[in-house]
């Protein structure tokens, strides 16, 4: 089988993570997927916000618990060391849709390097949020942006999830 399908197929949302920081070089990798997603018309309106920091990264975090109701001490990136939080320009009529090409990108190339990844929602109202525009300012992002997801990236903790069976009738040829 093609080294790309067997990626495509064997990737897992991973929910545990080592603390151990990844290769800047894998990063670099990872995020130049994501810059070469598909986008309509090649319009390429979407930002990639790469948070390393782990400041930066403790307050995204608690963000996104309060958002998504959990209790205090949850971290929604199951402890991943790096946020890969996908943007697009508001304005944009196929943001989701360009934004959603990016994250798989995103979560395909780390599993290609050997990292663990998984997709974390609520980036939309996080950057709804006077928080998350402040966020934005103080890194230089101006403009209307939306959150499109969170790839949470990092050496997994864990044995690579089993896959679920596939549902059948989800392909009819015409």
């Amino acid at each position: 089988m093609n080294e790309t399908i067997k990626t495509l197929i064997g990737r897992r949302s991973i929910r545990k993570y080592k603390a151990q920081m990844p290769k800047k070089d894998d990063l670099e990798q990872i995020v130049n997927a994501g810059l070469y997603a598909a986008s309509a018309k090649g319009t390429q309106n979407t930002k990639i916000l790469v948070v390393t920091n782990p400041e930066l990264r403790a307050r995204i975090s608690e963000m996104n618990r309060k958002i998504g109701g959990w209790d205090a001490g949850f971290d929604p990136f199951y402890g991943a060391p790096v946020i890969l939080i996908v943007l697009a320009q508001k304005d944009w009529g196929n943001r989701v849709y360009d934004g959603s090409l990016v994250m798989g990108n995103l979560m395909a190339a780390a599993h290609f390097l050997g990292l663990g990844s998984i997709w974390i929602h609520r980036a939309k109202e996080e950057f709804e949020s006077d928080e998350g525009k402040k966020i934005l300012k103080e890194l230089g992002i101006e403009g209307e942006w939306e959150g499109i997801g969170h790839c949470a990236v990092g050496y997994a903790d864990c044995e690579l999830p089993s896959p679920a069976e596939r549902k059948p009738d989800r392909v009819i040829w015409a």
